[in-house]
């Protein structure tokens, strides 16, 4: 029998330094190809969402040639006809009610090894959250033919949405933007971020008499002030386990970083500078952080160990103003803007670095492309882009160097996590 296989190979780094970047090649050398589509009837307009929505998801993971198969007649093909035409699986979607439960149920052929090698089920308890179901589907697909895994696409965004001056709402959302669920409201909600890898509470700033970080249970709706400031307040990175953050704070009105301890909820004071230092993030195996600082008169990326009197190394030598930055194991993607233009738009590109080499690799080309944001696994970023037609958040495939915008429509984005 056939198999559509996946071997993962190490090539060297694209542009500079001898950084391992993962290729993926198949033992067919060739990217296998899907046909998807849907039975009508039932709840033929979730079944039509959740198969369009299935057809982004293989699209975007990079490891498939998607088919619009659009509409079928019958449950059942005709596996000499997709042979002749070199369709290797047929995926068919559909939607139907049983005692007042809609259920989603995803059939998978092989035609290289004429069977059915799919037959699942899911239960839909809300039909906002079909984004979910299609992005498990093709986290089911994808797994079937051995890829790497794509199980970032069923985590969801939560980010921070102004709604009018002053104010500003936190929303869960899926990674294309299609489910958005307000769950913070009234007031000015801003920087949130996942407090763990279950995703089941996150951490984010309300204005209040001041600046106050919060953590908040998107289920039970608990939520425990954790500090406050005069100034800034933020939390910006989060251990592996969930027990130490990096927070920004100003209690004298200058930004400073400092290590949090959730179980003894004890502070350490990790910069000392007098002029800004933010945005830190665990890099080293959460020995060190990289961070945001205008040491060099100008926003720059520095990094150094995680105790006050360790010296602060700058770890970038070009661009105008670096920002934004995300990182994940030894990489850190971060903003960086090329142009200096006073009286009109600047270009800001995001850029990959490794902190153990001289690698360096630029992940977008033209607009605004702002706050990169690595996804779990670190083989995606995400970020927020924007040009004189278009606000759209992107997402990045590393391992196949391709970008898949998805436009923003009413919604400004103030922070984000995913």
């Amino acid at each position: 029998m056939k198999r559509i296989l996946w071997v993962m190979l190490c090539s060297m780094g694209l542009l500079f330094g001898a950084d391992a970047t993962i290729d993926i090649i198949k033992s067919t050398n060739r990217t296998p190809k899907i046909e998807v589509g849907y039975i009508a009837g039932g709840d033929s307009v979730l079944t039509k969402r959740i198969y369009k929505v299935l057809l982004g998801d293989l699209n975007v993971s990079g490891h498939f040639e998607p088919i619009d198969g659009n509409v079928y007649s019958k449950n059942t093909i005709d596996f000499s006809a997709y042979q002749s035409k070199k369709i290797d699986l047929v995926g068919i979607v559909q939607v139907v009610k049983e005692n007042k439960i809609l259920k989603a149920s995803l059939l998978v052929y092989d035609n290289n090894a004429s069977t059915l090698q799919i037959n699942k089920t899911y239960q839909i308890t809300d039909s906002a959250l079909y984004p979910f179901i299609a992005h498990k589907m093709a986290v089911e697909i994808n797994a079937y033919i051995k890829a790497p895994t794509i199980e970032w696409m069923n985590r969801y965004v939560v980010f921070s949405q102004y709604t009018s001056s002053g104010l500003a709402d936190i929303v869960l959302s899926d990674y294309t933007l299609t489910y958005r669920q307000p769950i913070i409201t009234g007031g000015l909600n801003i920087f949130p971020k996942w407090a763990d890898s279950t995703q089941k509470e996150i951490y984010y700033t309300k204005y209040l008499t001041r600046p106050t970080i919060v953590r908040h249970n998107i289920y039970t709706g608990k939520s425990e002030h954790i500090a406050d400031s005069d100034g800034m307040a933020a939390v910006s990175d989060i251990s592996k386990d969930g027990k130490k953050l990096l927070i920004t704070l100003a209690p004298k009105h200058q930004s400073d970083i400092y290590l949090f301890d959730v179980s003894s909820k004890t502070f350490s004071q990790l910069t000392k500078y007098s002029g800004i230092d933010v945005s830190g993030y665990f890099i080293d195996k959460e020995r060190s952080m990289v961070f945001v600082s205008d040491r060099s008169g100008y926003a720059n990326i520095y990094a150094k160990k995680l105790d006050l009197e360790a010296p602060a190394e700058q770890v970038v030598y070009h661009g105008r103003n670096n920002n934004s930055i995300s990182a994940h194991g030894d990489y850190v993607a971060y903003s960086s803007r090329e142009s200096d233009n006073e009286f009109g738009a600047n270009t800001f590109n995001i850029y990959l670095i490794s902190m153990r080499t001289d690698y360096i690799r630029r992940l977008t080309a033209i607009g605004n492309n702002q706050m990169p944001r690595f996804s779990k696994d670190g083989g995606s970023v995400m970020f927020l882009k924007h040009t004189s037609g278009q606000t759209a958040l992107g997402v990045i495939r590393l391992d196949h160097n391709k970008s898949y915008l998805f436009p923003l429509s009413k919604a400004n984005i103030q922070s984000f996590d995913w």
